[in-house]
């Protein structure tokens, strides 16, 4: 019999320490992520700004009108 209490003892103890040990894995995990991901957010943000600008760019220098710069003929001032 009191092999039987030490036994459900033991599991109770071991089931409640799990318990423990899960929630804390958790809430680490969690605390974590949270700046990791707000940093990696602000590197994408970044990224796609500078794509956008390159993009904008491109774009402007192909849809402004190509004007040819003629030389301008050479007066005589005497």
């Amino acid at each position: 019999m009191i092999l039987l209490i030490f036994l459900v003892g033991t599991l109770l103890g071991v089931l409640a320490g799990g318990t423990l040990c899960v929630r804390y894995l958790r809430s680490e995990i969690s605390a974590d992520i949270g700046p990791r991901l707000r940093r990696m957010q602000l590197q994408l943000d970044s990224l796609e700004a500078a794509v956008n600008l390159a993009f904008m760019t491109r774009y402007a220098d192909l849809s402004a009108p190509h004007v040819p710069v003629l030389p301008v003929p050479p007066t005589d001032t005497r």
